[in-house]
């Protein structure tokens, strides 16, 4: 099976915005009323070790925004960016020549699950995954078709993306992804599944007091089980703004800046 790159727009459509990421000067095009990354996004790509010299996949890559930030913090040489619409995955390559990056970032229009019949075995240092947290049956669907089949999962769920990435992976490759916390436990089933090991995990709460609402994981291909917990990632403080690492996780202060 094949891929082959979606047809390049020659300009936005007007529904499309192109939007500053205050990031190295790099712009990323997304549909006004359509699916738009979040803070999900910022915080996995900051989470994912990735060397510069790097090859990387990026598994439902949505308007390309993980490779963008991942460029952004020095993460990664080349990308393979896999999205299944085509609306979409036209976006994404639109940002990427946008930002010249063309010769980085190749985006293919393409199931995340089929990715293994598309790139070479052992061909990736690294996946990287924000994956739709909508499991099949279980939430309800948004009247906006983009947004509806970016938010839900296919009906094997998670496991034929994380076989695919197992498959695509050199050995001792990691895939990073970003879940809902109360899932924890389904994500790392489903990881261990496809042979793909948790290795390291940090809880995100909202608020200090509050109950944590998402977990950053990486799990690395065919390692022995032994799990590293991280500090906790607190995005509010207690006067409701932003916390100091969460503005540095955003180059809104350095960490030294919060250590005086």
């Amino acid at each position: 099976m094949t891929a082959t790159p979606p047809q390049e727009p020659l300009s936005p459509r007007e529904d499309e915005q192109l939007e500053d990421l205050q990031l190295q000067g790099l712009r990323i095009l997304q549909n006004k009323r359509g699916f738009r990354f979040g803070m999900d996004a910022v915080l996995l790509a900051d989470f994912a070790r990735i060397r510069p010299g790097d090859a990387v996949v990026d598994l439902g890559t949505g308007t390309g925004i993980l490779p963008l930030l991942l460029i952004g913090r020095g993460k990664g040489r080349t990308f393979h960016a896999l999205e299944l619409q085509p609306e979409m995955a036209d976006m994404a390559a639109h940002t990427m020549a946008l930002n010249g990056l063309t010769d980085r970032v190749q985006v293919l229009c393409a199931d995340a699950a089929k990715a293994a019949g598309i790139l070479p075995p052992c061909s990736a240092d690294a996946v990287i995954c924000n994956p739709p947290y909508g499991a099949p049956g279980q939430t309800l669907h948004s009247p906006y078709e983009a947004v509806d089949r970016a938010r839900h999962q296919a009906e094997d769920g998670l496991l034929g993306w994380f076989r695919a990435a197992h498959r695509i992976l050199r050995g001792k490759g990691s895939l990073s992804v970003i879940y809902p916390a109360p899932r924890l436990l389904e994500l790392m089933d489903t990881m261990r599944a496809a042979h793909l090991t948790p290795k390291r995990f940090r809880l995100i709460y909202p608020r200090a007091d509050a109950p944590a609402n998402l977990a950053l994981v990486e799990a690395v291909k065919d390692a022995k089980p032994l799990l590293h917990p991280m500090p906790p990632l607190i995005v509010y403080g207690q006067d409701g703004a932003w916390t100091e690492e969460l503005q540095a996780i955003y180059h809104l202060r350095s960490e030294e800046d919060g250590q005086g």
